[in-house]
């Protein structure tokens, strides 16, 4: 049984004033940006070394505490909800840059160093690390969640750029998984075990992460269909004949209303638009603007708008990050209820167009956006938490696709993780291999108390 007064109690003795009972600071790792219910932790411990997050485990497993790893709290699913109670494990105080290797391209990085953090770092070393949620999450809680986001058609997920890790386990160990080296074959991959774990299996105390050469020449772009479906099959051509885009947003007319509508500077036609960037040399990047210009023209698209300057760019890409928060502001007061179904990019526009009509059965208002370089798009639902008629109806059309998604051999999330609100799909989407991570989960985790309800539900 858990004796959680008695974990605090220790904590305290090893902590001093790096664990709080304080309200507020409870109140704040109650939540992270889901719908979720707000849960309070018992107190909030705030660690500065692995060997402090190895004893704080051991000390709440020695008295079955749960314990849950906290960055920023920018996660869409509920992940950091405390839902038994216990310890939140505030990790942002481990935010240091330990080794940058220039010429192996990679960095080692405490797990609350932001990605923002990580590339202020490397601007004078011509290189980038390149996953990019949008969100400026923690390192820590992007390999934990498998974040990617805006890159990852070129560069990938999170998936594929952690080399290695050191991660505490249940009990209180202290272990690394990879190496630095650029392939291996040496036994299980327990690097990408952890990764997309969401904190149930370790904790992640350090990461090893791939860089790559800053690009000589970048271009990005705006451009205006007339319907969704062109812009989708302009993308789908334009990924067909191997065309090497770092980026291609979908912002659907809603979307792109209230981008004009939250942003000063902007001024774009209320039409379905693709988002786009292009990295390279001086002339490759020519080429494949003039490239993707032809296909995308013979779908119709117009109202083309060129961003080369850096300061041009970084308005399109924040405008484009702040999509959540510049859809909240249509209805202030409401809830957003997101989707993150991804499918192969051949059932890309059925699903979308699916996904559209049963928006317009809803009378809700929901934006399509997405990452459809990889097949991924998000619907964010503006529901009042009160009216338990528009919440039925976003959660009934979020099941509708979410199966969609799994008819078409795709997942119910591609980049957002399961937390609390996909543990309802998990089964049909895995069968079978679902129970494989419950037994996996009860062997590392025996007494359930790595952030519990998280991803698998064991009694």
């Amino acid at each position: 049984m858990a004796n959680n007064e008695a974990a605090i109690a220790e904590l305290k003795s090893l902590l001093g004033d790096r664990i709080s009972t304080g309200q507020s600071v409870r109140e704040t790792h109650s939540h992270d940006e889901a719908y979720t219910t707000p849960v309070l932790p018992d107190a909030v411990a705030f660690p500065e070394s692995t060997q402090e997050v190895s004893e704080i485990v051991k000390i709440c497993a020695r008295h079955k505490c749960p314990i849950v790893a906290y960055g920023v709290g920018s996660s869409l699913e509920g992940h950091v909800v405390p839902v038994k109670g216990g310890i939140s494990l505030n990790m942002t105080g481990m935010n240091r840059i330990l080794n940058i290797h220039s010429e192996d391209l990679d960095a080692v990085v405490q797990p609350g160093v932001t990605r923002t953090e990580l590339n202020t770092a490397l601007r004078d070393t011509g290189l980038m690390f390149t996953v990019d949620p949008g969100a400026d999450a923690t390192m820590g809680g992007m390999a934990a969640t498998r974040a990617s986001g805006t890159n990852t058609v070129r560069y990938g997920t999170m998936r594929e750029n952690v080399l290695a890790l050191e991660v505490v386990t249940a009990d209180g160990s202290i272990i690394r998984t990879g190496s630095r080296a650029k392939k291996s074959s040496a036994g299980y991959d327990l690097t990408h075990l952890f990764i997309g774990s969401e904190g149930t299996l370790g904790i992640i105390t350090e990461l090893t992460v791939r860089l790559f050469g800053q690009p000589e020449s970048i271009s990005a772009a705006t451009c205006a269909f007339d319907d969704l479906d062109n812009a989708v099959q302009s993308v789908i051509l334009a990924i067909q004949v191997g065309l090497p885009m770092a980026r291609i947003e979908l912002i659907d007319e809603i979307q792109i209303r209230a981008l004009n509508a939250y942003n000063e500077s902007f001024d774009l036609p209320e039409k379905p638009h693709l988002f786009l960037e292009f990295h390279g040399t001086p002339a490759g990047v020519k080429e494949q603007v003039a490239f993707f210009r032809d296909i995308a023209e013979e779908l119709g698209a117009s109202d083309f708008k060129w961003a080369e300057k850096t300061e041009d760019r970084n308005k399109l890409w924040a405008a484009r990050h702040n999509a959540y928060y510049s859809v909240k502001a249509l209805r202030k007061e409401a809830s957003g209820i997101v989707t993150d179904c991804c499918v192969p990019i051949s059932a890309l526009a059925e699903c979308i167009q699916i996904a559209k009509e049963g928006i317009a059965k809803t009378g809700l208002i929901s934006p399509v956006i997405g990452h459809v370089g990889d097949g991924n798009f998000h619907l964010q639902m503006l529901v009042d938490p009160n009216d338990p008629e528009e919440v039925s109806a976003a959660k009934a059309l979020v099941s509708d696709l979410n199966h969609l998604a799994i008819k078409h051999e795709g997942t119910v999330t591609g980049e957002h993780g399961v937390g609390l609100g996909k543990i309802p799909y998990m089964s049909a989407q895995h069968g079978d291999a679902y129970g494989v991570m419950a037994t996996l989960k009860r062997a590392m985790d025996p007494d359930n108390i790595l952030n519990p309800g998280k991803v698998v539900s064991l009694n």
